[in-house]
């Protein structure tokens, strides 16, 4: 079940709450209903090539913009495309009853997409830079006014660079399994070595799934094994991870400890599996970003077996965030997170300052022993830990 960890006053900043901002029964089509893993349900759905600085770029969308309302927008890890990586999730019933309410849009980097040619000999992949400087074409062709992101993995770094350097643009990030930092040339020779030792379906799989998981869940490994060495070009793919693998570190700092310290201006969670390949970084990123607006979510199992077999509790999470922004859902999505009046509470005040919550069966929470955590993470509003 989920289980909400909360800091103590002490380790408390107050909240401040946006202007509160209803989400409004809306008439838009629900997605039909699938519990098929990496299932390709797509009623409603649109596809979309849109020109960019940088080339073409794949999306599908779902709905229109709302008024003021954002857009929520996802990007892919490597290997994956948006089926592959988000189709479980945003299929789950709940997470629909949230979205139906939101424009959508999925975008794909650039080649990944199911049935996308191959690209040339010698062809020049987007940077990390380039491939986030190319999402502003995607806001203005469809007219939103700003996103909010969720990105895993390389999705993630490309989603944290586009708020970087277009902060305007965006209103919130869920950034699963981010990793800041750029590949030392340990590492580099390390990925080089494996690159001669290991298919790139595998290789892949040690980025998106801790050890443990790659020798227990075999079901779910071997599910997207055959999905990443069918779905996707693979010459594509190696253009991709090559850039990945390429990667700078994103220039952060915790505002206060540098001059000019640049960081995260939107509210942010970051997610996390225990002994995942990205825990480090994840850990680092949440040091370098701004205590008062940041959470940080530690599921018991990768992020990716989180979207694909436990996606309810994501959703939760996704909940609480969206609350936290001030988007106030409807009490029958809230019912199973918070005592009702709870949620009255949280929703009609401008600030409040969160020191406990319950479990799914509304039990009491265990107290939070965040002695450790604190030193290696840093002051954080609240931390999440889901079992998987």
């Amino acid at each position: 079940g989920l289980l909400l960890q909360e800091m103590t006053m002490a380790g408390l900043h107050e909240l401040r709450f946006t202007e509160e901002k209803p989400l409004l029964r809306g008439q838009d089509a629900e997605l039909e209903n699938s519990d098929v893993f990496l299932s390709t349900v797509d009623t409603d759905w649109k596809e979309h090539d849109i020109e960019t600085p940088y080339g073409l770029l794949h999306v599908v969308i779902r709905g229109s913009p709302k008024g003021n309302r954002p857009a929520i927008l996802t990007y892919h890890d490597v290997g994956l495309n948006h089926k592959l990586c988000f189709n479980t999730f945003f299929n789950y019933e709940d997470m629909q009853e949230i979205t139906k309410h939101f424009v959508v849009c999925h975008v794909d980097a650039p080649g990944q997409q199911a049935g996308a040619s191959q690209f040339p000999q010698g062809y020049q992949y987007p940077s990390m830079d380039q491939l986030a400087a190319m999402l502003p074409s995607v806001v203005q062709h469809f007219g939103f006014k700003y996103v909010i992101g969720i990105g895993v993995g390389a999705g993630a770094y490309v989603l944290a660079k586009f708020a970087l350097i277009f902060p305007d643009l965006v209103e919130g990030l869920v950034l699963m399994n981010i990793d800041p930092n750029g590949k030392g040339w340990i590492d580099w020779a390390a990925a080089k070595l494996s690159g001669l030792t290991s298919t790139l379906p595998d290789i892949v799989l040690s980025h998106l799934f801790s050890q443990e998981e790659l020798m227990n869940n075999t079901e779910l490994v071997q599910s997207y094994r055959q999905q990443i060495g069918s779905v996707v070009n693979q010459f594509n793919l190696q253009l991709f991870l090559n850039m990945y693998n390429g990667r700078r570190d994103l220039d952060i700092n915790r505002p206060g400890t540098v001059p000019n310290a640049k960081t995260l201006r939107c509210p942010v969670m970051l997610v996390v599996g225990d002994n995942a390949p990205a825990e480090e970084g994840v850990v680092e990123c949440n040091s370098k970003l701004d205590p008062t607006n940041t959470t940080f979510l530690k599921v018991g199992c990768s992020a990716h077996s989180a979207l694909s077999l436990q996606p309810g509790k994501l959703t939760e999470a996704f909940k609480y965030f969206l609350q936290g922004m001030g988007y106030t859902p409807r009490p029958s999505l809230c019912a199973r997170a918070v005592p009702s009046a709870s949620m009255t509470r949280l929703a009609r005040s401008r600030t409040a300052s969160l020191t406990s919550a319950s479990s799914v069966d509304g039990t009491r929470p265990r107290a939070c022993t965040h002695s450790e955590s604190t030193e290696a993470m840093g002051q954080i509003n609240h931390t999440m830990e889901v079992s998987c």
